[in-house]
């Protein structure tokens, strides 16, 4: 059960899937798309489609979001429908912390007819499909400073301690921290670190992004000010012996395209690699602004 929970490697873009406190951030309607394609080459291989929808209202400190994962493994297939709330419960000068809460259905099927029988037409696994489902549950809380950013998450509370559903979905928990550090006028970087208990699997990895900017062509708009960001590359490694080259194009102050590799360092898996696809979009409110809403450019939410 280590992928009850989607494996995403441009999560260091977007925690909404396992820390529902992510999405309080600044005063605009966040639009976020990724598909994964994991082990190309692997007859019955993971493939992922993840859509998240999510706008801060500064006035209640409040956000709320939507998100829809369609996940293929095998001869299963899960569909995660989850409705989000975050609240700002404290926003200083200096730091602000949020919590959230993501409720909805997890959905699993099974089709026994996708296996490949060791004898053909077996009809003990022709004719056997099961369909499950159970509500679901996530929690986090999310801690920014001016440059750092912690936050701790459990996923699938409902099936905390129940080792009968381990089919349908087990309860993860994830701890991370990321530091940030802004240049004004050419680049900005940052270093992360994350921990992941996947039920019977702890997988720690570490990540650094460098985000280069063009300091001949500044931006006046409600989102981001100064030198316009360009394009981000980024590298990953776990210990599941996996690295991640992430990078990704500014088409404009507020589309992002991106785009994630991963090489396995296993001998039986290295020949076989995993691609995701990322689009990032943010439409600012009509009374947004970094500088006003957040107090100062070091709580821009990456």
């Amino acid at each position: 059960m280590a992928q009850t929970d989607i494996s995403l490697s441009t999560h260091w873009n977007n925690r909404a899937n396992y820390n529902p406190a992510f999405i309080a951030r600044t005063d605009y309607l966040y639009l976020f798309f990724n598909t994964r394609h994991q082990w190309v080459g692997i007859n019955g291989a993971p493939v992922v489609l993840n859509v998240q929808v999510s706008e801060y209202f500064d006035a209640i400190h409040s956000a709320f979001g939507l998100s829809f994962v369609d996940d293929k493994i095998g001869a299963t297939q899960s569909f995660n429908p989850m409705l989000t709330y975050a609240f700002r419960i404290a926003k200083k000068d200096k730091w602000a912390l949020s919590m959230g809460l993501s409720g909805g259905m997890f959905l699993r099927t099974l089709d026994a007819s996708k296996l490949e029988a060791e004898t053909s037409g077996d009809p003990t696994l022709y004719n056997y499909y099961r369909k499950m489902n159970k509500p679901d549950i996530n929690t986090g809380f999310e801690l920014q400073t001016a440059h750092f950013i912690t936050g701790i998450s459990s996923t699938h509370l409902t099936s905390i301690s129940k080792s009968d559903t381990l089919f349908l979905n087990t309860n993860h928990r994830y701890a991370y921290v990321i530091y940030k550090n802004d240049d004004p006028i050419t680049f900005s970087y940052s270093f992360g670190m994350q921990v992941v208990n996947r039920y019977n699997l702890t997988v720690v990895e570490g990540n650094v992004f460098i985000r280069v900017k063009r300091p001949s062509k500044m931006i006046t708009g409600p989102l981001n000010k100064g030198p316009q960001e360009i394009l981000d590359i980024g590298l990953t490694c776990r210990t599941s012996r996996e690295l991640t080259l992430l990078c990704g194009v500014m088409i404009s102050p507020y589309f992002r395209i991106g785009y994630a590799y991963d090489q396995s360092l296993l001998s039986k898996y290295s020949r076989f690699g995993t691609h995701e696809v990322m689009l990032e979009y943010r439409i600012p409110a009509k009374s947004a602004s970094t500088q006003v809403r957040c107090g100062g450019k070091e709580f821009w939410y990456r």
